[in-house]
């Protein structure tokens, strides 16, 4: 995949679509994500039908391509909020669920900004004794209720976005901390085994969150192998664990295997 390829808005490149390619761009448009399954059952075609079409499509670069499916996604703006949380659910559940067995009662964690750590956060409320730290406002939302969790939240500035909080203020609120756990997300992992992201600010924090963690445990969907993002967070030898859907790719697990990473491979579950 080009990492520099950039989407095309341009009427000649949405002229070149055939009729179902043109509505399945425009679904892509609306939701952020295409899936190959749900297309093919949608227009009763096979999945390689489907395929081609993706294809198709990605060429005139009006879509990026991705594991299963598709997304509208340049390589320097990251999806919408709304958008990012349509995409891989299912996997996101079962990353949630096989990170929070990881978490011990009784311990101390950070949980940053991204849909899969607020899956983490969904799968946690029924723990007891935690101190969670947090730069993200829906996290917050979802743990401040539960009797067993104390809450503590960054100061700085609101993502009016995605309700992350970022800046020079949260970054020195994380380096006051010393915590048992990392559960931090990146939007783009690379084969070498760089973590990325899209706002310099967000990335300032989870520096901080990662220099003051015992162990970090990076949770990551397998779609983050096939995306570009221009911000580096840091490297895969900064992390503890990594927990994803399926196995990553053959490069990158040679990155993983030369820091010695562990890496999870979360199960399916009742309810997927």
């Amino acid at each position: 995949m080009n990492a520099n390829k950039h989407i095309n808005n341009s009427p000649q490149a949405v002229g070149a679509l055939s009729r179902r390619q043109a509505a399945i761009l425009q679904q892509a448009r609306e939701i952020g994500y295409v899936s190959v399954a749900d297309l093919a059952h949608r227009y009763e075609v096979t999945s390689q039908s489907i395929r081609r079409d993706l294809d198709h499509i990605s060429k005139l670069q009006l879509l990026q391509r991705v594991h299963g499916g598709g997304v509208i996604c340049g390589g320097v703006a990251n999806l919408g909020y709304q958008a990012r949380r349509n995409l891989a659910t299912q996997a996101k559940r079962r990353i949630g669920r096989a990170v929070a067995a990881m978490i011990p009662n009784h311990s101390s964690l950070f949980i940053n900004i991204g849909t899969t750590t607020e899956e983490v956060a969904r799968q946690l409320t029924a723990h007891s004794g935690l101190l969670v730290i947090t730069n993200n406002v829906n996290v917050i939302n979802i743990l401040y209720p539960c009797k067993g969790i104390e809450v503590v939240t960054a100061s700085g500035i609101v993502r009016r976005e995605d309700g992350g909080i970022v800046g020079d203020a949260a970054a020195l609120f994380a380096a006051q901390y010393k915590v048992d756990y990392a559960v931090i997300g990146a939007s783009a992992v690379d084969m070498e085994g760089a973590l990325l992201d899209y706002d310099y600010r967000e990335v300032r924090v989870t520096h901080e969150i990662i220099s003051n963690s015992r162990e970090v445990i990076l949770a990551a969907d397998a779609m983050k192998f096939d995306r570009r993002a221009p911000v580096r967070i840091g490297s895969i030898g900064q992390v503890h664990y990594l927990v994803t859907d399926s196995k990553p790719p053959r490069q990158f697990l040679r990155a993983c295997r030369d820091h010695s990473i562990q890496i999870k491979i979360a199960p399916d579950g009742a309810g997927d």
